[in-house]
């Protein structure tokens, strides 16, 4: 029997499960008994607190980790913080291998002047606190303003702003929290502006989610045709590019007429790279200097100015967390790794891995490349005999320490209490704090 430790319930984590199951399930290989671990008492990791509260289809994947996780060799050990309720060293000895599938939780910060002024987050924050994580439930960011604006040029930057554009009865079968919906129910912005240092044939966002955007009912997105290269240039793209790009045209040639029957206008602001926060301890405006793309990157042209911010959220990225006698590469915000192996018995994959890429369905490949290379470890003895004690091992360990773990079952009872309380038309009201989830287990 191989007994192996997962650290993260997102997709990463339950792919990893799955890979296992399968490879030591085949009849020359040995069985194996797979715990995973998450600090929070509910699974899923980005696929809750990360994926949009209005892109529900997309949350649908989680119903194929549930499978996973009432088979009987994976376990969700849920309510248990590594590092503090049990160290990296501790599950060595009780596991044949541990793999970090901690996903990338952190922002990454700007490193502008002015970042820290009140009402400027990072996009882990402000969708954390629009998708109820209990870390950042209590965010209560200011919607007053008539100016937001959103740095980046990817999905994560476009979710931000069709959030704070829709009405509420566009967010009919989302499952944005109460706390989120109320802000946003009383915000009447007027612009909110897309900021990023390159041009249209840099963008990482996709064919669907710009599409989404020039179909809200207040809201219109406006692109600069000067911005755009000659159409002939498209052709050098990838087709799905295509289809982004040629979102960002349609969008130039909406008319003013059109544009004017929408109150909020979606202003697209590329070549623009972001310099300082303006504001007196609050935001005011976001300075920039004016680029250009040279041999892909974007280089500055020595032209600033200013543009209107009461809000501003950074979608630029996210880093993993570092722990404790883990190598951990900072210049990457990732684990230092080769391939997947960190160390002798310590493996990372998906975000913490590679670093914040990818869809979720990149992590099903990456979970069963990490399995692959356990299962060599094993073949070649790097991982000694199996004689681990795994999760009787740490049931005893949580017994002595009074550790409240928290079961797939236990969540099944917290999904469906947040079932129960869901308004009219949502799947579900989520609980934003991690007693109110022990509560309804209990």
């Amino acid at each position: 029997m191989r007994h192996i430790a997962i650290i993260g319930s997102g997709p990463a984590g339950y792919y990893t499960a799955e890979a296992a199951q399968k490879h030591f399930a085949k009849d020359d290989h040995e069985d194996v008994r797979v715990d995973i671990f998450d600090m929070l008492p509910v699974p899923y990791g980005l696929i809750r607190f990360g994926v949009a509260p209005d892109h529900q289809s997309i949350k649908g994947v989680s119903r194929r980790y549930e499978k996973v996780a009432l088979t009987d060799n994976v376990r969700f050990v849920g309510n248990v913080c590594i590092g503090k309720d049990i160290t990296i060293p501790e599950l060595q000895e009780l596991y044949d291998a541990v793999v970090l599938a901690t996903g990338a939780p952190n922002d990454k910060q700007m490193g502008i002047a002015g970042e820290d002024k009140a009402n400027v987050f990072g996009s882990a924050a402000f969708v954390g606190w629009y998708n109820g994580h209990p870390e950042f439930a209590e965010l209560a960011p200011d919607l007053s303003g008539k100016n937001a604006v959103v740095i980046g040029m990817g999905n994560v930057a476009l979710d931000v702003a069709r959030i704070l554009s829709k009405t509420e009865e566009e967010f009919a079968g989302a499952d944005i929290v109460a706390h989120a919906l109320d802000a946003l129910r009383e915000a009447n912005p007027e612009t909110i502006t897309i900021v990023g240092r390159r041009g249209p044939h840099q963008i990482m966002m996709t064919p669907k989610e710009l599409g989404e955007l020039g179909a809200l009912e207040r809201a219109s997105p406006r692109v600069d045709s000067d911005d755009l290269p000659e159409e002939a240039e498209d052709a050098l793209l990838e087709p799905g590019m295509r289809k982004s790009v040629n979102h960002l045209r349609n969008f130039a040639a909406i008319t003013e007429d059109e544009h004017a029957q929408k109150p909020i206008a979606v202003h697209f602001d590329m070549f623009a790279s972001p310099t300082e926060i303006i504001g007196d301890g609050k935001a005011s405006a976001l300075r920039v200097e004016r680029t250009k793309v040279e041999t892909g990157r974007a280089v500055g042209t020595g032209e600033f100015y200013d543009i209107p911010a009461d809000l501003v959220v950074a979608c630029i990225g996210y880093r993993s967390s570092p722990i404790p006698g883990v190598p951990f590469d900072e210049r990457m915000g990732r684990f230092a790794n080769d391939e997947g192996r960190i160390l002798t018995g310590i493996y990372c994959v998906g975000w913490a891995r590679r670093g914040p890429s990818g869809t979720i369905g990149t992590n099903r490949p990456d979970g069963y490349s990490v399995v692959d290379l356990i299962a060599e470890d094993v073949s070649n003895g790097t991982l000694g005999r199996a004689n681990k004690q795994g999760r009787d091992g740490f049931d005893a360990l949580a017994n002595e320490r009074g550790l409240d773990v928290v079961t797939f079952q236990d969540w099944k009872k917290i999904e469906e209490a947040e079932t129960a309380a869901a308004r009219k038309g949502a799947p579900r009201e989520k609980f934003v704090n991690v007693e109110s989830m022990i509560g309804a287990v209990s």
